[in-house]
């Protein structure tokens, strides 16, 4: 939950703009209010507008718009570079960061006209790190599925579908875990999910999922669902407390599930499971990237393409096939 009364009325308006206006979820407008906060304390300390340090002790509460106008792009500048130095920040979460203090400078100049300009329009993303995403190969994925069907464990059916959707689907976690079973049209073999941004899209499910999910159906609960609780009562996976499961529940199980097969928790979790999806069905499924970049909802392609790497054998495959390669003089 957002504590509103420790925001200045500026900030609880751009939440409350972030919210209805564009749309975001709740997870996004948290994140807006923690780097903001982060932000305008920073701001605080380099006007020396207070003699505390600690940034957890810092009201921003008496900031004023007069305040908001003093900051030029420099000081921007000056928090990013804070970030880094003191505070470690990668370069993706300074870019984040960086994105969210755009959105609301222009709210406030544009939008709301409560300022007159904005210093961060001309500021530059730093530049990320390009990662290769971890993911199962595909022997490590059919382990995991394997030992998560194991029949002695009470939840087996329940555990062995989550597993499932996650890596035949690539769905998200909070996506799975705000499955309804109306959500589920078998005739179609298709499910839809509320994604990012409160979006709804359509994922098509395989045979594997349907029969897992099927499989499921036939043990969840049918009595003892929290009555007073609709969320519950129409959740497709269910905690042992009979209500919508939850997303620490959800990791807990996939941890669980992954130390069973040997797989290192360290380098593998829920989100992991995301990137195998995509990477299998585009290194194996000549899957286009556009297709691909639907299915897991993305808004940009660019995100898309961290699926496109290739490994080692692919690399070797692609110099093998070379016309020349069995030429010799």
């Amino acid at each position: 939950m957002i504590n509103v009364e420790q925001n200045p009325e500026f900030l609880n308006s751009f939440l409350d703009y972030s919210m209805t206006i564009l749309n975001k979820s709740q997870n996004s407008v948290k994140e807006y209010n923690y780097d903001l906060n982060m932000f305008l304390k920073y701001m605080k300390l380099h006007f020396n507008m207070t003699k505390e340090t600690d940034f957890s002790k810092i009201s921003i509460k008496d900031l004023t718009l007069k305040d908001i106008e003093r900051i030029e792009p420099e000081d921007i500048l000056s928090f990013l570079s804070y970030l880094a130095l003191n505070k470690n920040c990668k370069p993706a979460t300074r870019a984040r960061k960086i994105s969210t203090i755009r959105i609301f400078f222009a709210y406030l100049s544009q939008k709301a006209k409560l300022i007159e300009k904005n210093p961060a329009q001309n500021i530059e993303t730093p530049k990320k790190e390009k990662r290769v995403p971890k993911y199962l190969s595909l022997d490590d994925s059919k382990k995991l599925l394997n030992v998560t069907n194991d029949e002695n464990d009470e939840n087996k059916e329940r555990d062995y579908a989550i597993i499932t959707i996650f890596l035949n689907c690539g769905i998200r976690l909070s996506e799975l875990v705000g499955m309804n079973t109306k959500d589920i049209d078998f005739n179609e073999y298709k499910l839809t999910v509320i994604g990012k941004g409160n979006k709804e899209r359509t994922i098509y499910l395989n045979k594997a999922c349907v029969d897992a999910i099927k499989n499921y159906l036939e043990v969840r609960p049918k009595e003892g669902i929290k009555a007073d609780n609709k969320k519950s009562q129409e959740a497709l996976f269910l905690s042992k407390r009979r209500e919508r499961i939850s997303n620490r529940t959800v990791q807990y199980i996939v941890e669980k599930e992954l130390q069973k097969a040997g797989l290192d928790t360290n380098k593998y979790s829920t989100h992991k499971l995301r990137h195998t999806a995509a990477t299998l069905m585009y290194q194996y499924g000549n899957v286009d990237i556009r297709a691909l970049q639907e299915l897991l909802g993305h808004e940009s392609i660019s995100t898309t393409e961290i699926y496109t790497h290739v490994n080692n054998e692919q690399v070797r495959n692609a110099v093998e096939s070379n016309p020349l390669s069995n030429f010799s003089s």
